[in-house]
């Protein structure tokens, strides 16, 4: 069978989200409660931080632009995974009710056409929160702009994007083989909450399991460094897309691993 191109799989996507998006238009209240719900859950994170720094002016050295700088660097590196591979929250039913099965008989990449069924439109209110947030918390500190720097974030926020799906995938991907594997999946996005925090505040243990074992400290901390603190980058932070790339590609392994061994109802 010829080998599907980049072009091919752009323009079934490209239909496919004008079919989801209809179907979404259909329930017009439903988008609007939801997206405003999304606004507020955004809102109630900058009154907290706002909130805190009212009583400290700084956490372990670090100002409130400069967390706020983490807040609004987190959102939007969260996006994607929020917007392009929210599906993966109905693998777990899609499984064990046996509809799963339609997708293994299909000529195209099982991946690709499961997630591409579902375009979380909400995650774009996300995002032009975290643009607003980012670009201000910037403005405040005097970070100052150059192409270089446009280049540098550019390539550490598709870095932490990466990171982020390759948790959600690789969570997801248990319903494979663990019953109740739903849980897996709600820890593994609860944990993206530490993700805007710096994590020189934890201890030495957690530190450990944040950039190791639960890699969130590749979402916001390790790649925000390259352009808060360019003078004392630590070698992790320059590692982070290769570790985005790395933990992408084994997450995306272990979901096809799964995926290619489904036998229907009860596997």
């Amino acid at each position: 069978m010829k080998r599907k191109g980049l072009r091919f799989y752009a323009k079934i996507y490209c239909k496919i989200l004008a079919q989801d998006l209809k179907s979404k238009m259909s329930y017009r209240a439903d988008f609007i409660i939801s997206t405003i719900g999304m606004i507020f859950t955004n809102i109630s994170g900058f009154i907290s931080f706002w909130i805190l720094f009212r009583n400290f002016t700084s956490i372990n050295g670090w100002g409130y632009y400069e967390m706020l700088f983490l807040y609004g660097f987190s959102l939007i590196s969260l996006t994607p995974v929020q917007c392009f591979f929210d599906n993966n929250w109905s693998l777990r039913q899609n499984v064990y009710t046996g509809d799963f099965i339609k997708y293994c008989f299909r000529p195209i990449n099982m991946f690709f056409y499961y997630q591409s069924e579902v375009f979380d439109i909400k995650g774009l209110g996300q995002l032009a929160f975290g643009l607003v947030t980012l670009i201000y918390s910037w403005i405040k500190i005097g970070l100052g702009f150059t192409p270089l720097m446009l280049l540098k974030i550019t390539v550490f926020l598709i870095t932490a994007s990466l990171i982020m799906i390759a948790l959600q995938n690789a969570a997801a991907a248990t319903c494979f083989w663990i019953q109740n594997s739903f849980y897996v999946l709600d820890l593994a996005y609860r944990f993206r909450d530490y993700a805007k925090y710096p994590i020189t505040i934890f201890s030495p243990v957690f530190r450990f399991i944040f950039t190791f074992l639960m890699p969130i400290a590749f979402i916001a901390y390790y790649p925000s460094l390259v352009i808060l603190r360019p003078d004392k980058v630590p070698l992790l932070s320059w590692l982070s897309p290769v570790f985005g790339i790395v933990f992408f590609w084994i997450s995306y392994r272990i979901w096809m691993h799964g995926a290619k061994n489904y036998s229907g109802t009860g596997s």
